[in-house]
């Protein structure tokens, strides 16, 4: 397996998905941009895991088992974060969850968030 080609497929994967995720919430579609920054950070944690064990990223959506995994440790903002954009990936696979909507500031937060975290571990990789 090529470790660094694994690396960079996570990776190139968050940054395009973050680049969904502007579109989403341009055209008001906030649940399905919400769903996007899970996918975001999901995959940024991604490339770790396949750094820090080099092995395939297992299949899991838990942020918090592949941060455990990738052996990162987050500030607390950054742990309610996730636990935040846990509850809005599940509305994206099973329809019968309907999360909260929250307000455009909040929503905005959540956006620059997302983004200063895939930046933070892009620059870790």
């Amino acid at each position: 397996m090529d470790l660094q080609k694994q690396i960079t497929y996570w990776n190139d994967g968050a940054k395009d998905d973050f680049e969904t995720v502007k579109i989403l919430m341009d055209r008001n579609r906030i649940l399905h941009g919400l769903f996007f920054c899970h996918l975001v950070v999901e995959k940024s944690l991604k490339a770790h895991v396949v750094k820090e064990t080099g092995e395939i990223a297992p299949k899991s959506h838990n942020l918090f088992y592949l941060a455990e995994k990738a052996k990162i440790d987050f500030n607390e903002e950054d742990a309610v974060f996730l636990g935040v954009l846990m509850k809005y990936q599940l509305h994206g696979r099973y329809p019968d969850y309907n999360p909260y909507i929250p307000e455009k500031k909040q929503v905005k937060q959540y956006l620059n968030h997302t983004s200063t975290l895939q930046q933070w571990l892009e620059k870790k990789l």
